[in-house]
């Protein structure tokens, strides 16, 4: 069985109107054995994504819904973390075959890069509103005030938050690939943040609360309805539809943070679709002929090809596809997926045990969003100086939570729109060499800084607003962009290494989950906001 690349069993780029040139051939590279004495060359994009979207969500939320809901709401999270799987791997299907980003693979598709490249602006708005150096700041600021700050305090955290960006920036300078630094960095984060959490969580929280957050991945189905006295109550939709015969009315009051935490749980928006450039950076695959995003500063030797390469379809080659895919599903599910099942429980943990204990205003919380478990730990009765030392690391593990996630962000948005203007525009393929790439990677990079700016005045007195925004608006990037990597996946792979029903059904079931969120919020929230009712 032999097919040429953009024979028979694939779509050849050429023929679907665009401007990008076609894939040209390669070689498939053998994986190594899924073994210990490998494991170097294993790890990689999963923990990288696993540490991006750890903790910040749940840092930032987890107060609010836990406080309200109890655990009852983790089930979301249980959908959401699932969903989100197939998600990832179909993300790792495409760069394994091609060695491109999956963005790259939107632009090869009708009617071409220019409209892709908008639909990509408008998906990529939540993440031109930088919500976590501002509340690493309010951390920061907290600890020379020995409180959490207020609205007042803005003379501070502004200038902090700024310092906070440029911090965040600056490890990505450095190195030789840009991934390995953010390999490194939230692979630090993990150890840091999972082992302060489980060690408190083992120690001083309750084993009530324990299973109630254990539990509450499992009661699918429950969701806040009005108890008549202004408050809610959580009922299960399908126990109340066998008792009563009717569904319940679910109450839209929370309705913004509950979208917001379906949009932090495991990844969410355009972040996920990364996956795809980290394993093209790792080198799995097709992307070990691609090449990465060198660093400024020590990334003289990598270098980054223009268009993907693609092999030609046969036993041999299908035989070693086999072996790398088994690289992304072990990577998914005994990676990514228990590690933010890990990341969503042990913070819930800690916020319904110390949340309670709290001193935080509904001034300060305007600000101090993300301080809410660290002041409950310091006002829980530890004794005077047990509750500031633990006060202080938790307010230092927040900040592990916040600002490796920004940096990840930075380069997240530098790295997609590289990618786009790297591929699509033909000036940039005639005139720039493959060494030269990141010297647009840089220059979006420090554009996008200064924009941060900005938003961090403009934005400073609604750090919780931000984080709404933001959760809410990816729940519509990740919606909308997992029927875009179900279309290439099913029009530009070969029939052989295409997606199985099962796989494009968890795909499409991912899409249909996260544009129904944003539907609701916008139904019910966003529409009567603008109306005035």
């Amino acid at each position: 069985m032999n097919h040429d690349p953009h024979g028979e069993s694939s779509s050849n780029p050429e023929s679907v109107g665009n401007s990008i040139p076609p894939w040209t051939a390669g070689e498939l590279p053998v994986p190594k054995p899924l073994r210990w004495r490998n494991w170097a060359s294993f790890i990689g994009p999963g923990i990288v994504m696993m540490g991006i979207q750890i903790g910040g969500g749940e840092w930032l939320l987890g107060p609010a819904v836990t406080a309200k809901y109890g655990g009852g709401l983790m089930w979301i999270a249980t959908v959401a973390i699932i969903l989100q799987v197939f998600y990832n791997m179909e993300c790792g299907r495409y760069a394994l075959y091609c060695g491109e980003p999956v963005f790259t693979g939107f632009m090869r598709c009708k009617p071409g890069p220019g409209f892709w490249v908008s639909v990509m602006m408008l998906l990529n708005i939540s993440a031109l509103v930088p919500g976590l150096s501002t509340h690493g700041a309010a951390m920061i600021a907290s600890l020379y005030l020995d409180r959490p700050p207020t609205p007042d305090d803005k003379w501070l955290v502004v200038p902090l938050a700024y310092a906070c960006l440029f911090g965040v920036a600056f490890p990505v300078i450095a190195g030789g690939k840009i991934y390995n630094v953010l390999q490194f960095v939230m692979t630090a984060k993990i150890i840091v943040v999972l082992g302060f959490c489980l060690g408190l969580g083992v120690t001083c929280v309750s084993a009530a609360n324990w299973w109630n957050v254990g539990i509450g991945f499992l009661q699918f189905g429950n969701v806040p309805v009005a108890d008549g006295n202004g408050g809610e109550v959580l009922q299960n939709i399908f126990t109340h539809r066998w008792q009563t015969g009717e569904w319940p009315v679910i109450s839209t009051a929370s309705l913004i943070v509950i979208g917001a935490f379906a949009g932090y749980a495991g990844g969410g928006g355009l972040a996920n679709s990364t996956y795809s450039n980290f394993v093209r950076d790792k080198g799995w695959g097709m992307g070990s002929q691609v090449g990465a995003i060198p660093s400024a500063v020590g990334g003289r030797s990598v270098t980054l090809s223009h268009v993907g390469k693609v092999f030609p379809v046969n036993e041999l080659n299908l035989d070693r596809w086999r072996g790398w895919w088994r690289y992304i599903t072990t990577d998914q599910i005994l990676v990514w997926a228990p590690g933010c099942f890990v990341g969503m429980a042990l913070p819930a943990l800690l916020s319904m045990q110390f949340a309670a204990s709290t001193t935080v205003t509904s001034e300060q919380m305007s600000v101090a969003q993300s301080l809410v478990t660290a002041d409950g730990i310091r006002h829980y009765g530890f004794g005077p100086t047990l509750s500031k030392l633990l006060w202080i690391v938790a307010v230092l593990t927040g900040l592990m939570v916040m600002l490796p996630s920004q940096m990840s962000i930075l380069d997240d948005f530098a790295r997609r729109w590289t990618d786009a203007i790297w591929s699509a525009n033909r000036r940039v393929r005639e005139g720039m060499k493959s060494d030269q790439v990141k010297m647009i990677y840089y220059a979006i990079l420090a554009t996008y800084l200064l924009w941060s700016f900005l938003c961090t005045f403009l934005f400073s007195n609604a750090p919780k607003l931000m984080t709404d925004f933001i959760a809410n608006f990816n729940n519509l990037a990740i919606g909308v962009t997992a029927f875009q990597i179900l279309w290439i996946n099913t029009r530009l792979l070969p029939r052989e290494i295409q997606p199985r029903w099962y796989q494009r059904l968890g795909l499409a079931c991912c899409g249909i989950f996260y544009i129904g969120l944003a539907v609701l919020v916008f139904q019910f929230k966003i529409v009567p906001y603008l109306w005035g009712s």
